[in-house]
């Protein structure tokens, strides 16, 4: 677990020193920014100045060392006060820090992975500690390293229900190479927090789910340094520190003060009585620290080998949600990197044969589907390839950490499984139908609706090789072995599934509704009508030439079917690619709350079958 920290007078006034220091170079920042949490940082500062110059062990001129300790700042509204640490460790120089807030300078108002010393975006509160448990769980379970990741919260954001997902689960998976401190400050936004300074009502609270957990003044530098050496040596469980904190500590003014939150000191004399209220706080001859180095250089890369192909034949049928199970495990085969969560749907997004194959690359995280995304966005970060499954509707709820999860351009790939109204019986609280819009709304966001076994296949074995977040859909049921097991398939593609020179209108189609729509190519052939059907299995990035082609090629017609609502599907996707060239869209989509049924009758009932295909083609040619 380490060597004991020694306290010592000498090394308690030069952290103190340091402390005033980031407290002076927050107010700096801020002030001239004309904007930020100038209080909010002098509340951690102590905390911050404690694990940077002391506990922590990492290189401060290379922040991507493997085995640096991780630490991220979850109450993101305090970034000048990270940023001041890190000019303060000597990786940039602190006058950067007058920049602040401004669109030439990456330190932004709160922090992203634009700066190297930041491995995910944070601001959005409640999320950091799921990106704590990802990066502790990648330490203890995969890289079975003695890298320690500290998480700093502050008391507004644990009443977030997220927060809670991640205590039970930072106890499920014992990780006591993880340790959380709250700043609890007293002082929320726009009113004092819940439980203000009840420290007993804390320490209650996250021992009874199982934490090891220590109330300290968090000013008081001496007892921080025990509390962490504590940590340290705790095994079998998290450690959080409960940190009794006062909001804009150290300048007399606004300390403790419910009116400061997210207020700028004002240039001239207000700023300068605080910064000279703060220097007269520092302490002679305590400027003399030594930053723990990290133990070792870390593991070496293993060998990524390729895939085999699929091994489906022309006669099998298989749901696509099965389909990337097979993949998984096949990928898992050929990348160490390749890892997989679930919350507990595992049976029926079948990673659960991932699960049994790789044990210790599988992280069940029970219905707990905000802390499954953060903790994937952590393990990313630690240079994993997370693959995050659970039913498509489910993954609204862990929507806020997707967005956050783009904002940070992690590397991850979400699975949503049990799709549209062709999932059946079990009604509209459990049809994905809203998926598509939810992930194409977000920026350099990937997204993929495969219609058969080879597809699938193919598709998660891209989404693995390509950097950046994806998402693939997958549905319930069976359906036909469509392509050859040869074929291939690029983001950003699709596949012209029937055509010729006669072709009268382009029918758009992804996932189940490409069988609906090669149904109704037959029966409008039979009735002397050609159209020309494609795959579009790429919705995002989307094969605007294809299409353009295809349009051209059938009088400026596209027909769109998709089991998705309409607003923000498929249909909405080729329109924004062709409508500017004077193309016309028709688009069948859900337009109405499903109700339960069988899924052929759903299919059919709500406008997206092969029968209603065939008689929206007959009236637009």
């Amino acid at each position: 677990m380490g060597s004991a920290l020694v306290s010592t007078p000498q090394l308690v006034a030069a952290i103190e020193n340091k402390a005033t220091r980031l407290r002076i170079q927050s107010v700096i920042a801020t002030t001239e920014a004309g904007s930020g949490h100038p209080s909010s940082c002098c509340s951690a500062a102590d905390i911050v100045a404690t694990l940077f110059f002391s506990v922590m062990r990492y290189d401060p001129k290379n922040p991507k060392h493997p085995t640096n300790d991780r630490f991220i700042l979850s109450k993101g509204h305090a970034a000048p006060l990270l940023y001041a640490a890190w000019a303060e460790a000597g990786l940039f120089d602190g006058a950067e820090l007058r920049r602040l807030r401004t669109l030439e300078s990456d330190l932004e108002g709160h922090p992203t992975p634009r700066l190297p010393f930041v491995d995910v975006a944070t601001g959005s509160l409640g999320q950091g500690l799921a990106a704590g448990v990802g990066m502790a769980l990648n330490a203890k379970r995969l890289d079975r390293s003695e890298v320690r990741t500290y998480v700093l919260l502050g008391d507004g954001e644990s009443v977030e229900g997220s927060v809670w997902e991640s205590v039970e689960l930072g106890r499920h998976f014992r990780l006591d190479n993880l340790c959380a401190i709250v700043d609890v400050n007293r002082l929320g936004q726009s009113d004092p927090t819940m439980l203000q300074h009840d420290m007993e009502a804390y320490r209650s609270r996250w021992a009874g789910f199982g934490w090891h957990a220590m109330v300290v003044d968090g000013h008081d530098i001496a007892a921080l340094l025990a509390a962490f050496d504590e940590a340290a040596r705790t095994e079998g469980s998290p450690t959080v520190l409960l940190a009794r904190t006062f909001k804009g500590r150290g300048i007399s003014f606004i300390e403790d003060r419910p009116d400061w939150h997210g207020k700028a000191l004002k240039k001239g004399d207000e700023t300068q009585k605080a910064i000279d209220e703060l220097t007269r706080q520092l302490k002679p001859d305590g400027d003399q620290l030594e930053i723990r180095r990290p133990d070792s250089a870390g593991q070496g890369a293993k060998p990524v080998k390729a895939m085999p192909p699929p091994a489906y034949k022309s006669t099998d049928s298989i749901a696509t949600r099965e389909a990337f199970g097979d993949a998984l495990v096949a990928l898992g085969e050929a990348n160490p990197l390749v890892v997989a969560l679930d919350a507990d749907v595992k049976n029926s997004t079948f990673t659960e044969k991932f699960g049994k194959r790789f044990p210790d690359r599988f992280f069940e995280n029970f219905i707990a589907e905000q802390n499954m995304v953060g903790a994937a966005v952590g393990l990313a970060a630690c240079g994993k390839i997370p693959f995050v499954a659970t039913f498509a509707c489910f993954l609204t709820r862990a929507y806020d950490f997707i967005r956050m999860a783009a904002i940070s351009k992690a590397n991850i790939k979400l699975v949503g499984t049990h799709v549209g109204v062709s999932i059946g019986e079990d009604g509209p609280s459990q049809m994905g139908l809203e998926d598509i819009a939810m992930m194409a709304a977000q920026p350099e966001v990937v997204v993929l609706y495969p219609a058969d076994g080879v597809c699938t296949y193919r598709l998660v074995e891209a989404a693995a090789s390509h950097r950046g977040l994806v998402y693939l859909r997958a549905g319930r049921p069976k359906s036909p072995i469509l392509y050859e097991t040869t074929d291939t398939f690029a983001i950003g593609g699709c596949k012209v599934l029937r055509h010729s020179l006669s072709d009268q209108l382009t029918i758009v189609a992804a996932g189940i509704t490409v069988f609906e729509a090669l149904k109704a190519y037959d029966q409008l052939k039979a009735a002397g009508i050609a159209v020309r059907v494609i795959d579009l299995y790429s919705v995002v990035p989307i094969d605007r030439a294809t299409l353009l082609e295809s349009a051209t090629a059938t009088r400026g017609r596209i027909l769109t079917v998709e089991d998705h609502y309409a607003h923000g599907g498929l249909g909405d996707a080729v329109l924004s690619a062709v409508g500017t060239e004077g193309v016309r869209v028709y688009k069948l989509a859900v337009r109405e709350i499903p109700h339960s049924g069988k899924p052929d009758e759903l299919v059919d009932r709500y406008g997206i079958s092969a029968r209603v295909i065939v008689e929206t083609a007959k009236r637009i040619v």
